[in-house]
Protein backbone atom coordinates (compact mmCIF):
# COMPACT_ATOMS: atom_id res chain seq x y z
CA UNK A 1 0.00 0.00 0.00
CA UNK A 2 1.46 3.43 -1.13
CA UNK A 3 2.82 5.86 1.98
CA UNK A 4 1.56 9.17 1.82
CA UNK A 5 4.40 11.57 3.34
CA UNK A 6 3.49 14.24 5.37
CA UNK A 7 4.73 17.20 3.64
CA UNK A 8 2.45 15.79 0.72
CA UNK A 9 -0.44 15.58 2.63
CA UNK A 10 0.50 19.42 3.93
CA UNK A 11 1.18 20.59 0.55
CA UNK A 12 -2.49 18.91 -0.75
CA UNK A 13 -4.15 20.99 2.47
CA UNK A 14 -2.56 24.35 1.78
CA UNK A 15 -4.03 24.21 -1.61
CA UNK A 16 -1.42 22.42 -3.87
CA UNK A 17 -3.55 21.05 -6.75
CA UNK A 18 -1.03 19.61 -7.90
CA UNK A 19 -0.32 17.39 -5.31
CA UNK A 20 -3.81 16.54 -4.29
CA UNK A 21 -3.90 15.22 -8.12
CA UNK A 22 -0.84 12.84 -7.40
CA UNK A 23 -2.07 11.57 -4.22
CA UNK A 24 -5.16 10.97 -5.85
CA UNK A 25 -3.63 9.08 -8.35
CA UNK A 26 -1.40 7.26 -6.39
CA UNK A 27 -3.74 5.72 -3.91
CA UNK A 28 -5.60 4.82 -6.94
CA UNK A 29 -5.75 1.30 -5.58
CA UNK A 30 -7.08 1.83 -1.79
CA UNK A 31 -9.88 3.80 -3.32
CA UNK A 32 -10.52 1.20 -5.91
CA UNK A 33 -10.23 -1.47 -3.19
CA UNK A 34 -13.49 0.50 -1.17
CA UNK A 35 -15.20 0.66 -4.66
CA UNK A 36 -15.54 -2.62 -5.13
CA UNK A 37 -16.96 -3.55 -1.84
CA UNK A 38 -20.46 -2.30 -3.23
CA UNK A 39 -19.89 -3.84 -6.58
CA UNK A 40 -23.23 -5.78 -7.91
CA UNK A 41 -25.66 -2.88 -5.90
CA UNK A 42 -26.68 -1.45 -9.56
CA UNK A 43 -24.44 1.27 -9.39
CA UNK A 44 -21.62 2.29 -12.15
CA UNK A 45 -17.98 1.48 -10.62
CA UNK A 46 -16.61 4.55 -12.46
CA UNK A 47 -19.39 6.77 -10.74
CA UNK A 48 -18.73 5.18 -6.90
CA UNK A 49 -14.82 5.73 -7.59
CA UNK A 50 -15.59 9.42 -8.40
CA UNK A 51 -18.08 9.20 -5.03
CA UNK A 52 -14.70 7.55 -3.29
CA UNK A 53 -12.48 9.89 -4.56
CA UNK A 54 -14.57 12.84 -3.00
CA UNK A 55 -13.94 10.74 0.61
CA UNK A 56 -10.59 10.66 0.27
CA UNK A 57 -9.70 14.42 -0.07
CA UNK A 58 -11.96 15.13 2.71
CA UNK A 59 -10.04 12.65 4.57
CA UNK A 60 -6.95 14.56 3.30
CA UNK A 61 -8.08 18.02 4.21
CA UNK A 62 -9.07 16.83 7.76
CA UNK A 63 -6.13 14.45 8.21
CA UNK A 64 -4.36 15.51 11.24
CA UNK A 65 -0.19 15.18 10.52
CA UNK A 66 0.28 14.53 14.68
CA UNK A 67 -1.68 11.54 14.95
CA UNK A 68 0.06 8.38 15.39
CA UNK A 69 -1.93 6.66 12.19
CA UNK A 70 -1.40 6.54 8.61
CA UNK A 71 -3.46 8.53 5.74
CA UNK A 72 -4.88 5.40 4.04
CA UNK A 73 -6.11 4.13 7.30
CA UNK A 74 -7.61 7.47 8.30
CA UNK A 75 -9.22 7.93 4.78
CA UNK A 76 -11.08 4.46 4.55
CA UNK A 77 -14.56 5.18 7.10
CA UNK A 78 -14.13 8.58 5.01
CA UNK A 79 -14.29 6.42 1.44
CA UNK A 80 -17.09 4.04 2.87
CA UNK A 81 -19.35 6.73 4.22
CA UNK A 82 -19.60 8.92 1.12
CA UNK A 83 -20.10 6.41 -0.82
CA UNK A 84 -23.32 4.60 1.57
CA UNK A 85 -24.51 8.06 1.38
CA UNK A 86 -24.71 8.21 -2.64
CA UNK A 87 -26.16 5.21 -2.89
CA UNK A 88 -28.58 6.28 0.36
CA UNK A 89 -29.72 9.11 -1.57
CA UNK A 90 -30.36 7.93 -4.78
CA UNK A 91 -27.36 9.17 -6.45
CA UNK A 92 -25.77 13.00 -7.20
CA UNK A 93 -29.13 14.73 -7.65
CA UNK A 94 -30.77 14.16 -4.63
CA UNK A 95 -34.12 14.05 -4.80
CA UNK A 96 -36.93 15.31 -2.20
CA UNK A 97 -39.68 12.76 -0.58
CA UNK A 98 -42.52 14.62 -1.81
CA UNK A 99 -41.20 14.24 -5.54
CA UNK A 100 -40.71 10.66 -5.24
CA UNK A 101 -44.43 10.47 -3.83
CA UNK A 102 -45.60 12.24 -6.51
CA UNK A 103 -44.06 10.42 -9.09
CA UNK A 104 -45.68 7.41 -7.64
CA UNK A 105 -48.65 9.01 -7.84
CA UNK A 106 -48.24 9.57 -11.73
CA UNK A 107 -47.39 6.09 -11.86
CA UNK A 108 -50.75 4.67 -10.41
CA UNK A 109 -52.77 7.16 -12.33
CA UNK A 110 -50.71 5.97 -15.20
CA UNK A 111 -51.47 2.46 -14.86
CA UNK A 112 -55.15 3.05 -14.10
CA UNK A 113 -55.42 5.09 -17.55
CA UNK A 114 -53.89 2.27 -19.59
CA UNK A 115 -55.76 -0.42 -17.64
CA UNK A 116 -59.15 1.86 -18.38
CA UNK A 117 -58.03 3.63 -21.95
CA UNK A 118 -55.42 1.63 -23.16
CA UNK A 119 -52.77 4.69 -23.11
CA UNK A 120 -50.95 7.06 -20.85
CA UNK A 121 -51.99 10.04 -19.34
CA UNK A 122 -50.71 13.25 -21.26
CA UNK A 123 -48.26 15.89 -19.41
CA UNK A 124 -51.17 18.10 -20.08
CA UNK A 125 -54.08 15.51 -18.68
CA UNK A 126 -51.44 14.85 -15.79
CA UNK A 127 -51.70 18.85 -15.06
CA UNK A 128 -55.45 18.91 -15.13
CA UNK A 129 -55.46 15.66 -13.08
CA UNK A 130 -52.94 16.83 -10.38
CA UNK A 131 -53.21 20.53 -10.80
CA UNK A 132 -49.09 21.09 -10.59
CA UNK A 133 -47.04 22.39 -12.68
CA UNK A 134 -45.78 20.80 -15.99
CA UNK A 135 -42.38 20.66 -14.65
CA UNK A 136 -43.25 19.25 -11.65
CA UNK A 137 -44.45 16.70 -13.29
CA UNK A 138 -41.45 16.24 -15.24
CA UNK A 139 -39.17 16.47 -12.52
CA UNK A 140 -41.44 13.65 -11.02
CA UNK A 141 -41.05 11.36 -14.02
CA UNK A 142 -37.39 11.36 -14.23
CA UNK A 143 -36.81 11.19 -10.31
CA UNK A 144 -36.20 7.67 -9.70
CA UNK A 145 -34.60 6.62 -13.31
CA UNK A 146 -30.95 5.22 -12.86
CA UNK A 147 -28.54 8.55 -12.99
CA UNK A 148 -26.04 8.11 -16.04
CA UNK A 149 -22.22 8.91 -15.58
CA UNK A 150 -20.74 12.79 -16.51
CA UNK A 151 -18.94 10.07 -19.32
CA UNK A 152 -21.99 8.67 -20.71
CA UNK A 153 -22.57 8.58 -23.76
CA UNK A 154 -25.49 10.22 -25.37
CA UNK A 155 -26.88 12.04 -28.66
CA UNK A 156 -27.01 15.59 -29.96
CA UNK A 157 -29.68 17.38 -31.45
CA UNK A 158 -27.54 17.70 -34.77
CA UNK A 159 -27.90 15.90 -37.78
CA UNK A 160 -24.39 14.22 -37.79
CA UNK A 161 -25.39 12.36 -34.80
CA UNK A 162 -22.20 12.09 -33.62
CA UNK A 163 -21.89 10.60 -29.77
CA UNK A 164 -20.31 12.78 -26.90
CA UNK A 165 -20.25 13.53 -23.45
CA UNK A 166 -20.98 15.95 -20.71
CA UNK A 167 -17.27 16.57 -20.03
CA UNK A 168 -16.62 17.00 -23.49
CA UNK A 169 -19.06 19.51 -24.28
CA UNK A 170 -17.86 21.78 -21.54
CA UNK A 171 -13.74 20.97 -21.67
CA UNK A 172 -11.57 23.35 -22.32
CA UNK A 173 -8.06 22.87 -24.36
CA UNK A 174 -6.66 21.24 -20.73
CA UNK A 175 -8.08 18.11 -22.00
CA UNK A 176 -10.11 17.60 -18.30
CA UNK A 177 -11.32 14.78 -19.36
CA UNK A 178 -8.18 13.09 -18.24
CA UNK A 179 -8.28 14.29 -14.45
CA UNK A 180 -10.41 12.85 -12.14
CA UNK A 181 -10.71 16.22 -10.40
CA UNK A 182 -12.01 18.14 -12.79
CA UNK A 183 -14.94 15.30 -13.00
CA UNK A 184 -15.52 15.70 -9.27
CA UNK A 185 -15.68 19.63 -9.98
CA UNK A 186 -18.13 18.95 -12.91
CA UNK A 187 -20.69 17.26 -10.18
CA UNK A 188 -20.20 19.91 -8.11
CA UNK A 189 -21.01 22.64 -10.46
CA UNK A 190 -24.31 20.79 -11.16
CA UNK A 191 -24.82 20.54 -7.79
CA UNK A 192 -24.45 24.59 -7.41
CA UNK A 193 -27.18 24.87 -10.38
CA UNK A 194 -30.36 26.94 -9.98
CA UNK A 195 -33.51 23.83 -10.47
CA UNK A 196 -34.64 24.87 -13.77
CA UNK A 197 -30.70 24.73 -14.88
CA UNK A 198 -30.23 21.28 -12.65
CA UNK A 199 -32.97 19.63 -14.25
CA UNK A 200 -32.69 20.81 -18.02
CA UNK A 201 -28.54 19.74 -17.56
CA UNK A 202 -30.09 16.19 -16.07
CA UNK A 203 -32.48 15.42 -18.74
CA UNK A 204 -30.47 16.39 -22.00
CA UNK A 205 -26.96 14.97 -20.34
CA UNK A 206 -28.68 12.15 -18.02
CA UNK A 207 -31.16 11.09 -19.57
CA UNK A 208 -30.67 11.66 -23.46
CA UNK A 209 -33.57 13.18 -24.16
CA UNK A 210 -33.38 15.93 -27.38
CA UNK A 211 -34.15 19.68 -26.57
CA UNK A 212 -37.72 18.98 -27.95
CA UNK A 213 -38.42 16.43 -25.43
CA UNK A 214 -37.08 18.85 -22.51
CA UNK A 215 -39.17 21.80 -23.86
CA UNK A 216 -42.44 19.78 -23.70
CA UNK A 217 -41.64 18.20 -20.07
CA UNK A 218 -41.10 21.99 -18.98
CA UNK A 219 -43.42 23.81 -20.79
CA UNK A 220 -40.97 26.05 -22.75
CA UNK A 221 -40.21 26.22 -26.88
CA UNK A 222 -37.18 24.37 -28.03
CA UNK A 223 -36.10 27.35 -28.61
CA UNK A 224 -36.09 28.37 -25.19
CA UNK A 225 -34.63 25.66 -24.23
CA UNK A 226 -31.81 25.80 -26.77
CA UNK A 227 -30.55 29.48 -25.45
CA UNK A 228 -30.67 28.04 -22.04
CA UNK A 229 -28.36 24.71 -22.29
CA UNK A 230 -26.16 27.53 -24.25
CA UNK A 231 -25.88 29.55 -21.47
CA UNK A 232 -25.30 27.21 -18.98
CA UNK A 233 -22.93 25.30 -20.35
CA UNK A 234 -20.81 28.50 -20.77
CA UNK A 235 -21.21 29.56 -17.20
CA UNK A 236 -20.26 26.08 -16.13
CA UNK A 237 -16.96 26.32 -18.54
CA UNK A 238 -16.06 29.72 -17.37
CA UNK A 239 -16.28 28.11 -13.54
CA UNK A 240 -14.61 24.86 -14.59
CA UNK A 241 -11.43 26.84 -16.25
CA UNK A 242 -11.25 29.79 -13.94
Amino acid sequence: MFENSVEAIKKAQSGDKYEMERMIRDNNGLIWSIVKRFNGRGYDLEDLYQIGCMGFIKSIKRFDTNYDVKLSTYAVPYMIGEIKRYIRDDGPIKVSRSIKELGMKIRELQKESINKKGKELTIEELEKELKISKEDIGLALEANNTVESIDGKFYTDNKDGNSINLIERISSDKNEEECITNKLAIKQLIEGLEDRDKEIIFLRFYKDKTQSQVAKILGITQVQVSRLERKILENMKMKLIS
